[in-house]
């Protein structure tokens, strides 16, 4: 297992650096542009930017890497963040910042896409599973490293944005420093949502309320705590403490799904959702232990709800169709997060703070809602046809290539290698 992560390191560590400028930026820029008396609406219109480029980069980025390769693109995509970071100095204006917002979403959707695809020729099956869990407990960690950042500096001056771009700079020195062999063209992924609804409409529907959640979260949870009178520090844990509480039970939720009709667990889960929201409404953050619990709480289906849409639409589907499903899926999840901010950002100005959690509510109603009229619908699949749940989905990136990260999209997955007549196996 060491040889294998040492075999990855140069990529964990640029995904490191990467993603540590991507958290202390995601928490930073609401900060700031509530400091600047911008209204909710207009911080919500930032991060629908961002989605938006996210979302067109998984399309486009692959055609870029397919005429001048991996190495080439994903060092201008860095430059590109790195420059996203710098204007928001430059510039302090909300129509601005969606633009160099979008800069940052395009370059690290693309830079996913290099990285998962590299780093998934570097693996097998025998190792892929255990890798992946690394990958992930990086991820989340250089995510909650970078919001710890905002704490030790001042949001509305210069130094933490050039500290982001420093960090983002550092990404692209081990990749391109790497002495591995650059992974082959990305596979182009063909997209066909309506027919996945046709499949599973649970599924799509799941994942479109998974994506306005993650995103009114995301990208108006630091408007929230800024609001309410919470630090700096305060509102980096309120975000942590949520990401540990779907760290935790993404595994066991999952299980669970494994061994009754998943739909039955989205319903569990859209109704933990809707009472960790009341907890929040109701005690505010007067109580800090009160709210972190409630946070925590939220965080146990704040993100695992989208890796059971992953597992579900994949029991309705064959072997050979899990990296279009999961592409479809997460396509699916990328328009929704363009929506998602830009619906609460109203509702919160227009009724407060915390409208924000008001909105989850009545998204993680529905989730549970539609979850209970499919199964009026339609019968669970065979036991024999259910897929396992995948806890490598824990958190969407929204590119169709880290679908060719689940093990089964191998056209082989499941096969039993040949038998000889000396009953070694090997092949024919």
């Amino acid at each position: 297992m060491i040889q294998s992560v040492r075999s990855v390191a140069s990529l964990l560590l640029s995904t490191f650096f990467l993603l540590t400028a991507m958290g202390l930026s995601g928490y930073l820029i609401p900060v700031r542009a509530v400091a600047e008396g911008w209204s909710t609406f207009a911080i919500s219109l930032i991060a629908t930017g961002y989605a938006i480029a996210f979302t067109a980069s998984c399309v486009i980025t692959p055609r870029l890497v397919l005429k001048v390769g991996h190495v080439r693109v994903f060092g201008a995509l860095t430059t590109i963040m790195a420059m996203s970071y710098l204007l928001h100095t430059l510039v302090v204006h909300p129509g601005v910042w969606v633009l160099t917002r979008a800069m940052a979403g395009f370059s690290i959707a693309g830079a996913y896409m290099i990285i998962e695809s590299w780093l998934n020729e570097k693996v097998s099956n025998e190792n892929r599973g255990a890798l992946f869990s690394v990958y992930m407990m990086v991820s989340m960690a250089a995510v909650m490293v970078g919001q710890y950042i905002v704490p030790f500096g001042d949001p509305s001056g210069p130094t933490l944005f050039m500290v982001c771009t420093l960090i983002c700079a550092m990404a692209v020195m081990p990749t391109l420093l790497s002495s591995a062999q650059s992974p082959q063209p990305l596979t182009q992924v063909k997209f066909d949502v309506p027919a996945l609804y046709r499949r599973s409409p649970a599924a799509v529907v799941g994942t479109l309320l998974a994506g306005l959640i993650a995103s009114a979260w995301g990208g108006l949870g630091p408007v929230y705590a800024t609001q309410l009178g919470l630090s700096t520090m305060e509102g980096a844990s309120m975000l942590a403490i949520a990401m540990i509480g779907g760290a935790i039970f993404q595994y066991p939720l999952g299980r669970v799904s494994d061994r009754m009709d998943r739909r039955r667990v989205m319903i569990f889960a859209g109704v933990v959702g809707v009472v960790a929201c009341a907890i929040t409404i109701t005690f505010g953050v007067e109580n800090r232990i009160i709210f972190f619990a409630g946070m925590l709480f939220l965080g146990t289906v704040l993100l695992p709800i989208y890796s059971l849409n992953v597992a579900h639409a994949n029991d309705h589907a064959m072997p050979d169709e899990f990296v279009e499903v999961s592409s479809g899926l997460m396509i699916t999840y990328g328009v929704a997060t363009m929506v998602g901010p830009m619906v609460t950002g109203l509702v919160m100005d227009w009724f407060g703070p915390h409208a924000l959690f008001a909105a989850i509510a009545v998204f993680f109603a529905i989730y549970a809602a539609h979850a209970a009229w499919r199964i009026s619908r339609r019968e669970q699949p065979p036991e024999e046809t259910r897929s396992d749940f995948l806890a490598m989905a824990a958190l969407p990136d929204l590119t169709p290539q880290s679908a060719e990260l689940d093990p089964r999209s191998d056209p082989h997955w499941g096969e039993q290698p040949d038998e000889d007549e000396d009953g070694t196996t090997g092949s024919k």
